[in-house]
């Protein structure tokens, strides 16, 4: 069967009752924006904008959307950027991932509603990324991704510094008395010195690194510094590859296959990645309409080594990353472990896009080879038992050797805010060997926070501790570092098992062996689990909405109706 034809504006019709008038009366509106019959009659490409003076990593991105508009120009089609949501790590209450959800929402809406051939994804910021493609593979329009990339490194006193791995380092040697006021103070004015998303393996950077292993991104996309003739060059040759999108109608349900998906999840360890993306890639495999589980990502995590030597599973930075080749050359480096036959935007297989793509070079040593690896098998591993029966996530590559095989008993805190209020507490007695508890923070709780990292006690910092074992049902920061299990599976606050926990209760950590178990007796446990009583829900509006109909997170936190029915 022929492709179908561009139908450009002359498709998504208002409604009037009457679609000669509606192209006529659309056709009089365009004209009054300088646009021709010639301009009318070529390939629409949307251009989805996510920019916004709340979201500071997407500073550059402007030009971004000038560039892509110079693309799809240069190819003969028409471009027309349209705004969305834009979705600030940092400057959203309580947490962007709440809104996740509501951007995949929109952004599905909008490729619907209005009339394109074809649409750029242009994001950046954590979770701008995972939601245009959840958008994208529902709305199953021909689609590219393009990503703002990541800051420049900064340097303070000599040292090379960046965000946000060395946010959180500097903040917990300030708590500690290391670093004095004055110095966090000259360290916060150095760490994101340009625009763009953190420039270490955080949850930005992980996802555009497994959007291009996904094939929803053309090669070398994921790493250009932000504002680098690189980063531009890339956008404008994506607008020309979206009017091929659009003249051959490569769908992204196409490229989005189990294969695919499978792939994204070796480079995710191959990185030692955001755990973030094990829930992005799941919402977005079953958007598709693929089976993607927690079983499946603990299989590639234990044949696939760690290769990229970058902060916080590293020492280096994304920068270093791009100059050593970026994902091509980690892609060449898996090629053994990935499926070549997978489809990508190019309209070539990844087996085709690799061919010419040189292996690691010995001039570097930001990207290891599967012989000689930067880290072991098994960076992230899937945990279960009696504490999580559903799952629950650890970033062992970032934790604490000394602290993967641990028991202690429980100190548990109800919310972030009961951390926030009482984790420096002296009449709370914390011990290093205590194991911190988190709890109503999961989806339904509280939206799923990047609130698992929580501090050390001030008084243990202050003593030199800088690690403990923590255990939650929220998320962490791609950025973070430290012994953190996280995503605990069901959460608190629809009565899985973190709900049940007590001051003292001895909890046992064995990651060798997968397993998060609360040490408590089924009779206990059954008469704790008959006195719960389920927080309300929240009064109105998208809070209510999401936390009545959000799936857990080992189905990927989307909401049920837009989510495919998948086991």
């Amino acid at each position: 069967m022929m492709p179908m034809q561009p139908r450009g504006v002359d498709q998504n019709f208002t409604s009037y009752g009457d679609a000669g008038f509606s192209r006529y009366l659309r056709r009089a509106f365009l004209a009054s924006t300088g646009f021709d019959g010639t301009d009318l009659d070529r390939p629409v490409v949307g251009i989805a904008d996510t920019s916004s003076d709340y979201t500071t990593c997407h500073r550059d991105m402007p030009a971004l959307i000038q560039a892509v508009k110079r693309g799809v120009l240069q190819a003969g089609g028409l471009p027309l950027a349209f705004p969305t949501i834009s979705l600030a790590e940092i400057l959203l209450s309580p947490t962007s991932m709440l809104y996740r959800n509501l951007l995949a929402m929109e952004t599905e809406e909008m490729l619907h509603a209005q009339p394109m051939d074809a649409v750029v994804l242009v994001g950046g910021c954590d979770k701008t990324v995972p939601a245009q493609l959840m958008a994208a593979a529902s709305a199953n329009l021909p689609a590219i991704s393009v990503v703002t990339g990541p800051m420049l490194t900064g340097s303070w006193r000599g040292e090379r510094i960046g965000a946000c791995t060395d946010c959180r380092r500097y903040w917990l040697l300030h708590r500690a008395g290391d670093v004095d006021d004055r110095q966090i103070a000259e360290v916060q004015q150095s760490l994101c010195p340009t625009g763009g998303t953190c420039m270490v393996m955080g949850t930005a950077s992980t996802m555009a690194c497994l959007t291009e292993g996904l094939g929803l991104m053309l090669p070398g996309g994921a790493t250009p510094p932000s504002g680098s003739g690189d980063r531009l060059r890339q956008a404008v040759e994506s607008g020309r590859c979206a009017v091929e999108l659009a003249t051959r109608q490569l769908q992204p349900r196409t490229i989005v296959q189990r294969a695919a998906l499978l792939n994204a999840l070796t480079v995710l360890m191959a990185l030692s990645g955001s755990t973030n993306g094990i829930i992005h890639l799941i919402a977005i495999a079953r958007r598709a309409g693929v089976t993607l589980t927690l079983e499946d990502v603990h299989e590639v995590s234990q044949r696939v080594p760690l290769l990229v030597d970058c902060k916080p599973a590293g020492c280096g930075y994304m920068e270093d990353f791009h100059r050593a080749g970026g994902v091509p050359v980690l892609l060449k480096a898996l090629h053994p472990l990935l499926d070549l036959s997978v489809m990508t935007v190019t309209g070539r297989t990844l087996g085709e896009v690799l061919h010419d793509v040189p292996p690691p070079g010995g001039w570097q040593q930001t990207i290891r080879t599967l012989d000689s690896p930067f880290g072991p098998p098994g960076s992230l591993v899937v945990l279960r038992g009696s504490l999580a029966p559903d799952g629950a996530v650890i970033k062992r590559a970032a934790a604490t050797p000394g602290l993967l095989q641990h028991r202690g008993p429980a100190v548990v805190f109800e919310s972030p805010e009961d951390v926030a209020a009482r984790i420096d507490d002296p009449d709370v007695t914390i011990t290093p060997d205590h194991i911190l508890v988190l709890r109503n923070a999961g989806p339904v709780g509280a939206g799923m926070p990047e609130a698992g990292s929580f501090p050390i006690p001030r008084r243990l910092a202050s003593a030199g501790v800088r690690d403990m074992v923590r255990v939650s049902d929220a998320r962490m920061s791609g950025t973070a570092y430290g012994t953190v299990v996280l995503h605990c599976s069901p959460e608190a606050a629809t009565g899985g098992p973190l709900a049940f926990v007590r001051d003292g209760d001895l909890i046992e950590l064995n990651v060798a062996e997968r397993r998060i178990d609360l040490l408590v007796d089924d009779t206990e446990l059954a008469r704790r689990r008959a006195q719960f009583v389920p927080p309300p829900l929240p009064e109105r509006g998208w809070r209510r909405l999401y936390a009545q109909h959000v799936l857990p997170a080992h189905l990927g936190a989307d909401l049920d109706f837009l989510s495919s029915a998948l086991p």
